[in-house]
């Protein structure tokens, strides 16, 4: 069985500015990267403004195991389905994080005869964004500790320095450190903490940003600090914003590439969706509507974390509406929620299925709350018994949702077919979407709306610090009171507890801390034990992948 880099390598690409001339877009309205890769002018964007909209559908999926859900390859695979259905459709992913590339959780250009490519670019630095993201919020750690050494004409109080600088790999390492040692020569002694780049405010703010002009108002929107009499410090005060746009300039642009097939796919900006917002860029999404007829996205983990996130913060920060909803699901997947080792995901039990199939019902349920038409897609492994894949699709009959198998990791789009079918007769269905919460609740209403309706929690608890960190930003920012909630939760479970497996209730969420991000407009509350920046596992990816003397990459999954 070939390895997902010996397809993609042996895949016959086309020039991507043919894959452009399919969309109608002309050579000079692209800025190449090489011969399959290209980013799009800002002159062919501003022209798109006033095209009709497609249809839009988000792909996301149960609460993910070890086994692996395949989210993004039934995303990608249902874009090339849809396309051999004669529906001309454009896919919108996120970048992928060196950290689960060199780590533990892999890539995120799908699997199998279901990816984008080139893959081994895309998954090691593609077109260099999230290194303009990460020296983009750097400067600006830089310009605060200079700020501190030429005489803080500001009043900074270097204890409640809240900005962060980020690195793109895990390294636990990093998350509690000392700058400034060294002498007067070196800087301000002061405690530093370093978060991985996916989960800076500057990755979301790229994500959401519309244009220039606004990624240089949100940039400059940053609370980066208070003075010693409490005032805050924003990015404005330091005037760096300007330069962290100039670093931004490029990136701001949609990556286009391709699939194994041919179809295009934008790939652009990559919030993890347990820490960040966890969903692609704005313009994006944006873009890919205009180009077709319909546009399949994905938002990161669960639907508790990512989809909820994509309706509640980026369908509104953008003005989009979906048309439908796709969950992923497997059998093996349901299983492990119902109490069974990864060892033994492979031998029926119906047992372990009904006790796990409850994580599907919630998500079922709680995509339905948001009044858009949901369809299963059952990703089928070739251990799964028909028994297994009757019990599922029964229990989808049962809440209301469709049921399609999906096998596009192994048949590439034509074993998408099904599922396309029903995602599109779910596209023509009613659709009243709307978000979870309206803004107009209080921050701890919002909160609480989140834990009670989606994740299932009976109750939520506020350390004292986070009640009164919500109390701060209300009083130097009255207008936040009104920004939607970013939650920070672990992907494993709908719990803030990842061993809480199938659909725990009667639980309480503890939110641990609350923080203001000013420039992305959202309040970041973490729950749990969830970091901002992960460590590498004992055996990490990073030692199994190599290049040759011919430049060709080995080892990348």
């Amino acid at each position: 069985m070939l390895t997902d880099i010996e397809i993609a390598q042996g895949a016959k690409l086309l020039p991507i500015a043919d894959i452009a001339s399919k969309l109608g877009i002309e050579p000079d309205e692209l800025e190449l990267y090489g011969k399959y890769k290209a980013k799009l002018s800002e002159e062919y964007i501003k022209k798109c403004e006033n095209k009709p909209d497609g249809r839009l559908i988000l792909v996301t999926a149960i609460n993910p195991t070890p086994a692996g859900e395949g989210k993004t390859t039934t995303t990608v695979g249902l874009g090339m389905a849809l396309n051999r259905l004669g529906k001309k459709t454009v896919i919108a992913l996120r970048e992928p994080s060196l950290g689960p590339v060199f780590g533990i959780k892999g890539g995120a250009a799908g699997g199998g005869y279901a990816q984008v490519v080139p893959m081994e670019d895309i998954n090691l630095h593609f077109t260099g964004d999230f290194h303009a993201i990460t020296a983009a919020n750097n400067l600006l750690s830089a310009v605060i500790d200079n700020h501190l050494q030429q005489g803080n004409e500001l009043g900074i109080d270097p204890r409640r320095i809240l900005f962060m600088r980020c690195t793109d790999t895990n390294d636990r390492a990093l998350r509690n450190c000392v700058v400034g040692m060294g002498g007067a020569l070196s800087g301000v002694v002061r405690e530093e903490h370093f978060q991985i780049t996916v989960a800076s405010e500057i990755m979301a703010i790229l994500c959401l940003a519309e244009s220039i002009a606004d990624l240089k108002e949100r940039l400059a929107s940053i609370l980066v600090a208070y003075k010693y009499d409490g005032s805050p410090v924003y990015c404005r005060d330091l005037g760096v914003q300007g330069s962290m746009a100039a670093l931004l300039r490029d990136a701001l642009k949609p990556n286009l590439v391709q699939t194994l097939e041919n179809t295009p796919a934008l790939i652009h900006g990559g919030p993890f969706a347990n820490i960040a917002h966890g969903c692609n860029s704005v313009r994006a999404t944006r873009l890919a509507l205009k180009l077709g007829d319909y546009t399949v996205t994905e938002a990161g983990f669960g639907a508790d974390l990512g989809a909820e996130k994509f309706f509640d913060i980026k369908c509104r920060t953008a003005g989009i509406r979906p048309s439908a909803v796709v969950l992923v699901a497997t059998v093996r997947a349901l299983k492990y929620n119902g109490g069974i080792t990864k060892t033994e995901l492979k031998a029926e039990n119906l047992d372990a299925l009904r006790r796990g199939a409850v994580n599907l019902e919630a998500h079922i349920e709680n995509l339905s709350k948001f009044g858009i038409p949901v369809v299963v897609a059952l990703n089928r492994f070739d251990t799964d018994t028909e028994a297994e894949l009757d019990y599922v699709r029964a229990l989808c009959e049962k809440k209301g949702a469709d049921c399609a198998l999906s096998e596009v990791f192994a048949k590439g789009g034509e074993g998408g077919i099904e599922l396309a079918e029903k995602v599109i007769a779910a596209c023509e269905r009613e659709n009243s979407f709307k978000p979870i919460y309206d803004l107009s609740l209080s921050i701890e209403d919002k909160i609480g709306t989140i834990a009670r309706e989606i994740y299932g929690a009976s109750e939520v608890a506020f350390d004292p610090a986070a009640a009164k960190a919500i109390k701060d930003y209300i009083n130097i920012l009255p207008e936040c009171a009104n920004y939607p909630v970013c939650m920070a939760k672990t992907q494993y479970s709908l719990s803030d507890d990842p061993s809480l497996l199938g659909r725990p209730t009667g639980f309480t969420l503890n939110v641990r801390e609350v923080r203001l991000s000013a420039g992305a407009k959202f309040i970041v509350a973490l729950t749990g034990s969830i970091l901002t920046m992960p460590g590498l596992p004992k055996h990490p990816a990073a030692v199994d992948i190599d290049v040759d003397d011919d430049g060709r990459i080995t080892g990348l999954f």
